[in-house]
């Protein structure tokens, strides 16, 4: 009898792991507004100012860290891995997005190829999509497979988060 309950409390468990895997799967979280505030900040006047700055600048990426030009409105930029059925249905789905947008361009990167970003990102699974704004800053990220709805929900936020106010 025990071994039953052990059982079913282990596939119970495992199902509500599930659930939670999968509602999170593409969801976008946009960074904090204080951090996007920073961003657009040019000036360190205080010491406290300038380490929020050196924070802000290490999420901005320019087209030198990319190898290759950023979008005028906005990027989507895919961190993936060669072995990864979500990041194939992902690409199609930003690369639509992209294609239909003007503006907007869809970068997609091997994390095998670059660690750097891996590391500067803390991105523990893949595809993780980075949304940049025109500037490069980094406005939001999403973890896991991505669906158009999904995608155009984070790219409708790029606009809310111009002059550093991050959507709810």
């Amino acid at each position: 009898m025990d071994r039953v309950l052990l059982v079913l409390a282990v596939l119970a468990a495992a199902a509500a792991l599930g659930f939670v895997w999968r509602a999170r799967n593409g969801r976008f979280t946009p960074v904090a507004p204080a951090v996007l505030a920073a961003a657009e900040r040019t000036d360190g006047s205080d010491a406290a100012t300038t380490a929020l700055d050196d924070d802000a600048s290490a999420d901005r990426l320019t087209a030198d860290d990319l190898g290759a030009a950023l979008g005028e409105r906005a990027t989507f930029l895919q961190l993936s891995s060669e072995v990864c059925a979500p990041c194939r249905r992902t690409h199609a789905v930003l690369q639509t997005v992209a294609a239909e947008h003007p503006g907007v361009s869809h970068l997609d990167l091997d994390v095998a190829e670059h660690l750097d970003l891996v590391r500067r990102f803390h991105v523990m699974r893949t595809p993780t999509v980075l949304l940049l704004d025109a500037s490069g800053a980094v406005v939001g990220r999403m973890s896991g497979a991505t669906d158009r709805r999904q995608a155009l929900a984070a790219l409708d936020t790029v606009e809310s988060c111009r002059g550093g106010v991050a959507p709810r």
